[in-house]
């Protein structure tokens, strides 16, 4: 076990190295701190030589309900979570001031602490290993970019995964989306802001299997099983050479372009209202009237 994780927990079962996000009672709300610790345990796991595959779950209801914004959105982005030296681009205190509509914006201020949550995320893609990602319930919105960066996805046939502010207020960082699943059909999803389901996520080659959720753990474990069987120089080399083909197809420029839109987003009129009616209504009811005219079902 790693000590004095705050959001995830780790440890090493055989061959196979588990990272669990570990805040349920908040859906696994993303914080500054856990794309931090996703990176260190990654780096733990490829510097353990019993280490051959890393499982990455969630722990409670579901995978990931993205980043935790409800006191955030509520409150003007001061709970974003996390330590920081006083008066740096993480200090919540600093993105509080940088999201209030009377001060002018200072997007590099944005884009130093999304590209550093973004690195953390990332760090599932970069990883020698292979990491393998378990999606049981939900998946949407910041908790796409981790389930996405991982290698492979096995998600249960009634999960469902998406990325909802892409309606107002986000933009996905890792920019993931039309690498695994095409231009066309990341196009629909990021113009609608729709969730799908396991099964049409295993049609459209997102997931690698969508069994039932009674099967989904024994499917998820004889993968890793299977795959912490190969040595460990095997699976390096193929994850490498495979991953060359995302590099050429331009996935560090996407993922510029992504960085500074989401924090665009956070700051167009649509996005500065959205947050107003947070702060009055509360979180929950902003979203449900943001998704209102999409009939999405509550």
């Amino acid at each position: 076990m790693i000590d004095a994780l705050e959001t995830l927990t780790y440890q090493v079962d055989g061959r196979i190295a588990r990272i669990t996000l570990d805040r349920p009672r908040r859906g696994n709300g993303i914080t500054l701190t856990m794309p931090r610790e996703i990176a260190e345990c990654v780096e733990r796991a490829n510097l353990d030589p019993a280490v051959h595959v890393i499982a990455l779950a969630g722990n409670g209801k579901g995978f990931c309900g993205g980043y935790d914004l409800v006191a955030s959105a509520e409150g003007g982005m001061q709970e974003l979570g996390g330590t920081a030296p006083e008066g740096s681009p993480l200090d919540p205190a600093v993105q509080a001031r940088n999201h209030d509509p009377s001060r002018p914006w200072d997007p590099v201020v944005d884009y130093q602490m999304m590209s550093r949550n973004l690195r953390g995320f990332m760090s599932l893609f970069h990883s020698d290993k292979p990491v393998v990602c378990k999606v049981h319930g939900f998946c949407v919105a910041g908790g796409t970019d981790m389930a996405l960066c991982a290698d492979l996805l096995v998600m249960a046939e009634d999960a469902r995964i998406g990325y909802p502010p892409a309606r107002v207020w986000g933009v996905p960082t890792s920019m993931m989306w039309a690498h695994r699943i095409g231009p066309a059909r990341a196009k629909e999803l990021l113009f609608t802001g729709d969730l799908i389901d396991g099964r049409t996520a295993h049609e459209w080659g997102l997931a690698l299997c969508a069994p039932p959720a009674s099967e989904l753990d024994d499917r998820f474990e004889s993968l890793l099983t299977r795959i912490a069987q190969t040595p460990v120089n095997q699976l390096v080399m193929m994850k490498l050479a495979i991953n060359q083909a995302l590099y050429a197809q331009g996935l560090a420029a996407s993922q510029a372009l992504g960085v500074v839109f989401d924090g665009v987003a956070r700051h167009t009129p649509e996005g500065y209202a959205f947050q107003r009616r947070a702060a009055e209504a509360g979180w929950e009811q902003a979203v449900r009237e943001r998704d209102e005219p999409y009939g999405d079902e509550p």
